[in-house]
């Protein structure tokens, strides 16, 4: 026999006009009105087929049928409501995974990650960072919900996405530019910017070798300062003891590069706001950069 689910909401209407001993007491309580919960009533009672009121009485009386619905109703709303708590339970104690390029780990992203916490203090964060070739591919095994990645321009992936500025990068108190041969500060093969650095010094008929080799962009970093080589660096990692080299040094701008963030069609409302956050941040040192 197919009939129609019993409406939670006409539930609760009758168990208000039950509990308060009027439909004026239940339309308060609901913040409704009366005629609204006498409607609600009525709904109810062409759902069960019974009538649940002796309505030949001035006080609230409760026919047979409606006192045998009154014990269904409380225990089917009292299963709502857990439902309800535990659901709350478990968004309230989710983790997102969010996988950032090392140069975002620290410093301003922090700041924006504690303001997120402290918004969400049930929630759980775990942020990796790391080379954006094994971001991607962890996400791409389903192990982040969300990443920010450093990626060729002209892709077309991701969701929200920004040029990446690029800058060559020497010692200040110790360069390498007049070396010859050139020698180069990389990230490991299929390191981003690696193939730029070497097409761009080839182009520009100097001979090179590699200097130092490093996973790490603080070891990078360090070892441009320290004058083990040049790089090829995003322009929000150049320290005080570097020197950029421009074009007057002969070294041509690199704008090859962009920064994307990609999270699932399927992300909830939490992950979507943890984007948000990581988009305001990207976007804005770029429009600073814009104005200048």
């Amino acid at each position: 026999m197919n009939r129609t689910p019993l409406d939670l909401g006409l539930l609760q209407a009758f168990t208000a006009v039950v509990d308060c001993g009027s439909f004026t007491g239940a339309a308060r309580r609901l913040h409704s009105t009366q005629s609204t919960v006498s409607q609600q009533l009525r709904r109810l009672e062409e759902q069960v087929g019974a009538s649940l009121l002796d309505r030949r009485r001035r006080d609230i009386r409760l026919t047979a049928p409606g006192e045998r619905l009154l014990g269904y109703a409380r225990r089917m709303l009292a299963l709502d409501a857990e439902v309800a708590e535990a659901l709350s339970q478990a968004n309230a104690g989710a983790t997102l995974r969010l996988g950032v390029p090392e140069d975002f780990a620290s410093g301003r992203i922090t700041g924006m990650l504690a303001g997120f916490m402290r918004a969400h203090p049930d929630m759980t964060l775990e942020v990796t960072s790391g080379l954006s070739r094994d971001l991607r591919r962890l996400y791409d095994r389903g192990e982040f919900d969300l990443v920010l990645l450093k990626q060729r321009r002209g892709t077309g992936a991701g969701v929200s996405r920004w040029p990446e500025p690029l800058c060559w990068v020497d010692s200040a108190s110790h360069p390498s530019v007049d070396g010859d041969p050139l020698r180069l500060v990389v990230f490991p093969p299929n390191g981003l910017y690696r193939d730029e650095m070497f097409e761009t010094v080839e182009s520009l008929g100097r001979r090179w070798r590699i200097g130092y080799s490093s996973t790490s962009l603080a070891s990078i970093q360090s070892a441009v300062a320290d004058g083990l080589g040049i790089s090829l660096l995003p322009a929000r990692a150049v320290l005080p003891g570097h020197q950029v080299l421009g074009p007057e040094s002969g070294f041509p701008p690199i704008e090859t590069m962009e920064l994307a963030i990609h999270h699932r069609p399927e992300a909830g409302p939490l992950l979507l706001e943890l984007a948000a956050r990581l988009a305001r941040l990207v976007h804005e040192p770029e429009k600073a950069r814009r104005h200048r």
